[in-house]
C-alpha cells in the first residue's frame, strides 16, 4: 500500500516563544499535504528543554493556529507527558549493544575536541567509555548512541532528491541526556515511528540531523517515515529572515491587522507554486498543493506582495466581519468602550467605503475613528492650506443647504456639491478638500460624498461649522 493512502504528519514545534513565519510555513505545508491525501494532522509540543519551554508559549502556537484556520486531527501532544516511551527505547538500545553510557564531562569533551581539532582529526567523539565495564564514581551517565562509522547513509528526499551523508563523519550522538532528558534527534525519531508518522516535511535546517536520525531508526528496527526538506525563508537582502525585516511572528501580524487568510495565501505561495497563479482560496491551495511544486531554492519574504494580497482580501471580505474586526481594534486602543459600539449596519457602510484604501485593518481603524469619535484633532498643515478666508463662505453656504438634503444620501449630496460648483465657477477639488479636512481631520479619505453620506448630516454640519469658527 502507498504511503499516500493514509497519509499522517506532524507540525513539532518548540514552545520557546513566539511562533514564527518559517514555522507556520511548514505547519502549512503539512497541513496542506494531509489535506490534500484525505490524511491526518497530528500537533506536537516538544517541550524537553525544560529551561525554556513556556505554557505561555504553548498558547501562542496554539492560539496562532487557531487563527489561521490550520485545525490538527491528533493532539497536541507534550514530549514531557511520553517520558517513559523515551526511556523504554533507551533501554531497548542499551540492551541490544546499540547505545552505551558516557560519563565524560563537558570539560573533558571540550579539551578532546580542541585536541582533536588542533591534530587536523574531525571533532567527534572518540568512544572513550564505549567499552567502560563499571560506572564511573560521582557521575551520572549520558547514553550514546553506537552510530555505523563505515559506507553511506543516503536520505532520498522528496524535494531536494538523494543527499549522501558519509557515516564516518557522524558522532555517536547522545540520545538521552545525563538528567534524564531524551536529546531532540531521539525524541523526534521515537515520536514519529509511535505516531506513525508517514512524511516528515520540515525546514532544510534539519537535513543534517536526518543522517543519523536514519540510523536510529534502522537501530530500533523502524521504517523510516518519507523526508521532504522545505527551503528556507530569505529576507529581502537574501539573508536569514529576522527581526530586521521586519515582522515575522505570526500574532504580529494578526495585531498589524493581516486577515489570516491573506497570510495562507502568501506562505502558501512561498517556495511552492501553482502556474502562475497568485490568489488561491483555501479550498485551492488544499486540491491543488503537491510536494513535487515546491522549489529546491530558497525562498525570498515580500513584505509588499503580502500587503497587496492583504489589500486584496480586506476588498473580498464581508462587512459585517470587518466591522467586527474593527470594532475589535478600536476597543483594543480604547476609542470604543464595550457596551457603546457603534450600530453594526451603520458600520458596516463604514467599512465598505474604507475597504478600497485599507491594506490593513489598523489602517482600516485608523481611517474610521473620525467618523465614530466626537471630536477629531485637524492636521495644521492640512488646515493652513485649504481652512483659508476665502472659503469660508462657500463653507458657510454649503452647511446650509446640506441641512435641507432628504434623504441624506450619496446621490443627494452629489447634487448639493455639483450646484455649488457650478455657481462659484470653483472646481471640485476646492470645495472638496476643505470639507474633508473639516470632517475627517486630514486630507485622505474615501471619495467625499460617501464620507458626508456614512457621516450624516448632524455630524457634519456640526463639524464644518466648528471648522468655519478655526478659520482666521
Amino acid at each position: 500500500m502507498s504511503t499516500l493512502d493514509n497519509v499522517r504528519v506532524r507540525f513539532a514545534p518548540s514552545p520557546t516563544g513566539a511562533l514564527h513565519i518559517g514555522g507556520i510555513r511548514t505547519a502549512l505545508f503539512n497541513w496542506l499535504f494531509a489535506r490534500h491525501h484525505g490524511g491526518k494532522f497530528i500537533l506536537r509540543i516538544e517541550d524537553t528543554d525544560q529551561t525554556r519551554s513556556t505554557d505561555e508559549s504553548i498558547q501562542i502556537i496554539l492560539d496562532g493556529m487557531i487563527w489561521l484556520g490550520l485545525d490538527w486531527d491528533e493532539g497536541p501532544f507534550r514530549q514531557t507527558e511520553r517520558m517513559a516511551i523515551y526511556r523504554e527505547h533507551v533501554d531497548r538500545l542499551l540492551k541490544q549493544g546499540k547505545a552505551y553510557y558516557c560519563y565524560c564531562t563537558p570539560d573533558e569533551l571540550e579539551a578532546r575536541r580542541k585536541e582533536a581539532l588542533a591534530s587536523g582529526r574531525p571533532p567527534k567523539y572518540d568512544r572513550k567509555c564505549r567499552t567502560l565495564k563499571t560506572p564511573v564514581a560521582g557521575r551520572m551517565p549520558a547514553v550514546r548512541f553506537l552510530s555505523s562509522d563505515e559506507g553511506q547513509t543516503i536520505v532520498r528526499d522528496l524535494i531536494r532528491g538523494a543527499v549522501t551523508f558519509e557515516n564516518q563523519q557522524l558522532d555517536d550522538l547522545i540520545i538521552q541526556r545525563s538528567d534524564g532528558l531524551p536529546t531532540y534527534n531521539f525524541a523526534v525519531v521515537v515520536d514519529d515511528v509511535t505516531m506513525n508518522i508517514t512524511h516528515v516535511i520540515r525546514g532544510d535546517d534539519h537535513l543534517n540531523n536526518t543522517p543519523r536520525q536514519i540510523q536510529l531508526y534502522q537501530a530500533l528496527g523502524y521504517e523510516p517515515p518519507e523526508f521532504a526538506h522545505l527551503p528556507m525563508i530569505l529576507g529581502p537582502d537574501k539573508t536569514k529572515l529576522s527581526k530586521r525585516h521586519g515582522a515575522t511572528a505570526v500574532t504580529e501580524y494578526k495585531d498589524l491587522g493581516y486577515l489570516p487568510e491573506a497570510l495562507v495565501n502568501y506562505l502558501a505561495r512561498l517556495g511552492w507554486s501553482s502556474g502562475d497563479q497568485e490568489i488561491f482560496s483555501r479550498q485551492e491551495l488544499i486540491e491543488k498543493f503537491s510536494l513535487e511544486n515546491v522549489g529546491k531554492a530558497a525562498a525570498v519574504f515580500n513584505a509588499e506582495k503580502l500587503l497587496w494580497l492583504n489589500h486584496h482580501y480586506i476588498q473580498q471580505a464581508e462587512p459585517t466581519r470587518l466591522a467586527g474586526l474593527v470594532i475589535d481594534l478600536l476597543k483594543k486602543d480604547g476609542t470604543v468602550a464595550t457596551g457603546k459600539e457603534p450600530d453594526i449596519e451603520w458600520l458596516k457602510k463604514l467599512v465598505k467605503i474604507l475597504a478600497e484604501r485599507s491594506h490593513t485593518l489598523v489602517e482600516m481603524k485608523t481611517a474610521a475613528i473620525p467618523f465614530i469619535v466626537d471630536e477629531i484633532t485637524m492636521d495644521e498643515k492640512a488646515m493652513v492650506k485649504h481652512l483659508t478666508p476665502d472659503v469660508a463662505p462657500i463653507l458657510s453656504e454649503l452647511a446650509k443647504r446640506l441641512k435641507t438634503v432628504d434623504p441624506f444620501t450619496h446621490i443627494e449630496i452629489e447634487k448639493v456639491f455639483n450646484a455649488l460648483i457650478t455657481e462659484t465657477g470653483l472646481k471640485l477639488g476646492k470645495l472638496a478638500q476643505p470639507v474633508r479636512v473639516a470632517l475627517t481631520g486630514g486630507t485622505v479619505s474615501p471619495g467625499i460624498f460617501d464620507v458626508l453620506e456614512v457621516m450624516g448630516m448632524e455630524k457634519t454640519i456640526k463639524r464644518i461649522e466648528g471648522a468655519i469658527g478655526k478659520i482666521v
